[in-house]
Order: C-alpha cells, then sequence, then structure tokens
C-alpha cells in the first residue's frame, strides 16, 4: 500500500443512502461506450499490463492449500515474470500488489515475503459467507493481524443490505474497521448477491461512511461476480465520497478477471472514471488467482512475436 490518508470515515447519514439511485440504461450505454473504444497495442498494451500486474493480488483460496502451494505463490509474487522477460521489458523488478490467502496459510506467506515489502492480505469474518457469530469473525480479524496479515478482505452481511438495515451495515463495517487497528480492510460486497444495483451503490456508499479503506466486488464464490456494470457503479460512488469527505477509497474488482483483455477494460474504467492516481496498487486490485497466467503470454508474444503454451506460465 501507498502512504495515503486512511479513509477515517463518516457519520452514517440515512437520508443521503436512501436517495441514492442508479440510473441502469445509462450504465449499460456507458460500459458500452467503454468497451467499443480502440484497444491499447503493442508498448501501450506491454506497459498497461506490467501495470496490472503490479495492482494484483495474487490470490489462492482453496480448501486443499498447503504452506508448499502458498510459498510457491509468494515466489510467482516476489517475480511474477521470469527474468529474461524483464530484461527486455526494461524491467528491474516487478512484483505483485499483494499475496492473498485464508487465515492459517497467513504466518507462512508473511514469512515466505520477508524483506520484499509485499502485503499478505487475509480474506476473514466467516468467508466467503460472512454468517458467522460477531465475536467469532471480529477475533478471526484480530487474529490474522497478530500473524503478520497487513490487509484484511472482510465480507458484509448481505441480509443487511436486502433488508435495507443500513445502520446495523454501518455499525458491523465499523467493528471489522475497529478490528483491523492499522491493518487496511477491503469491504467484500458479494455484488452478485445483492439484487440491484441501487443495493450495490448503497452497500457501497455505507461502507465508505464507516471507513473502508476499499471496496470490493465479490469473493469469487458467488454465482457472478465482478462485472464492468458492478464496477462503473461502485467506482462513481468512490468518485461522490471522494468530493463529499475529501477521503480517496480503493476499488478491487474479483471474480472471474482471468484474461489480460478484461484487465486491460477494468484498467481503462478506472482511468476514465477516477484518473491516473486510481492506477496504482495503494488504490486499485485486481483479485485474481488464473489472471497472471495470460497476462504472461501476452507479455511474451510482445516480446519474441510468439504465444507460448499456458503450462509454461502455470500457478502453483
Amino acid at each position: 500500500m501507498t502512504t495515503l490518508a486512511r479513509n477515517a470515515g463518516l457519520p452514517l447519514d440515512l437520508a443521503l443512502i436512501e436517495s441514492v439511485r442508479v440510473n441502469a440504461p445509462a450504465v449499460t450505454r456507458r460500459v458500452q461506450s467503454l468497451a467499443a473504444r480502440r484497444s491499447q497495442k503493442k508498448e501501450y498494451q506491454a506497459a498497461w499490463l506490467v501495470r496490472a500486474i503490479q495492482c494484483m493480488d495474487l490470490t489462492t483460496l482453496s480448501g486443499d492449500d498447503t504452506e508448499g502451494r502458498v510459498m510457491r505463490l509468494c515466489a510467482k509474487a516476489r517475480q511474477p515474470l521470469r527474468a529474461d522477460l524483464l530484461h527486455a521489458l526494461g524491467l528491474p523488478s516487478l512484483k505483485t500488489g499483494a499475496v492473498c490467502v485464508y487465515h492459517e496459510m497467513v504466518a507462512p506467506a508473511v514469512r515466505a515475503l520477508q524483506g520484499h515489502a509485499i502485503p499478505v492480505a487475509a480474506v476473514s469474518t466467516g468467508f466467503p459467507a460472512g454468517l458467522s457469530g460477531m465475536e467469532t469473525r471480529l477475533r478471526e480479524i484480530e487474529l490474522s493481524v497478530q500473524a503478520g496479515a497487513r490487509e484484511i478482505d472482510i465480507v458484509i452481511g448481505r441480509r443487511h443490505v436486502l433488508q435495507r438495515d443500513w445502520a446495523a451495515l454501518y455499525a458491523e463495517m465499523q467493528a471489522f474497521r475497529a478490528a483491523c487497528g492499522d491493518a487496511h480492510v477491503k469491504a467484500i460486497l458479494a455484488t452478485g448477491e445483492l439484487q440491484t444495483l441501487d443495493n450495490v451503490a448503497r452497500a457501497s456508499w455505507v461502507c465508505m461512511l464507516a471507513g473502508a479503506d476499499f471496496i470490493k466486488t465479490s469473493t469469487g464464490k458467488e454465482g457472478v461476480n465482478a462485472t464492468p456494470e458492478v464496477s462503473l457503479v461502485m467506482v462513481r460512488a468512490i468518485r461522490d465520497y471522494l468530493a463529499l469527505s475529501g477521503f480517496k477509497v480503493g476499488y478491487k474488482p474479483a471474480g472471474g478477471i482471468s484474461s489480460a483483455k478484461a484487465a486491460l477494460q477494468y484498467l481503462s474504467l478506472m482511468k476514465e472514471e477516477l484518473g491516473d492516481e486510481w492506477l496504482t496498487p495503494g488504490l486499485f486490485r485486481f483479485g485474481a488467482s488464473s489472471l497472471l497466467t495470460d497476462i504472461e503470454r501476452q507479455l511474451e508474444h510482445f516480446v519474441t512475436g510468439r504465444y507460448s503454451a499456458a503450462h509454461r506460465h502455470a500457478m502453483p
């Protein structure tokens, strides 16, 4: 993370939250206009793909995770591209934005990344459903921070959004933020389960008012994860929150982003809607596991003119 001023939050304003509306047809038109624009080519595309790597939370969240897999993932985070590709691209070094794991794998990841300034992010609060008891969820955050996690990806209680209980969501988010202490907190909205874009916008606002440093689309475990439409709604909430509060909140799309082309589309959206400042790891992250493989292949094609087989870039 960069040394940005953390989001201190604001008092909950129920009238503000209830006034939030999303013009769905306008969102669709804007997304379509962004998709229709000419994509980056050659060295410009390569530079954008390098930036995508720098903004990546390299992730493993599987039931069969082992310390060995996490250590290999951390080695990939320390050097996501082969030395010959780095040299050809004129890069002295390159690293991902973070490594994201379950609580049990925080300590091994911290050891593997020692001295490399790559933060460990832990998914927490009963991930992915978020339905365990509040005391359990808060204690999970505290234990992950004690183990060395510098970022905590929490999941909100979706029922609060569906029941329009904004006060309960605000109190929950404040409690999670307090439990994180100095660790940055990313609020996962699980947008695929929130039913409407209005709900997505309102949940984004409540989490930011309660002090979320990032808002994130998905756990990656829902039936529908990150989409351009949801992303547009969330980044415009971030823009409006900045105008109201003066605080910059980060954005993290996660789930289903597996191609370099998709990564470029999200980077373009961030540049268009929030500006170049949000194209940094301090304010933008991809939640990704397989995305890096396709980006590696695209960069190798840029350097050599040939596509390599995916297995040559296998992830742990």
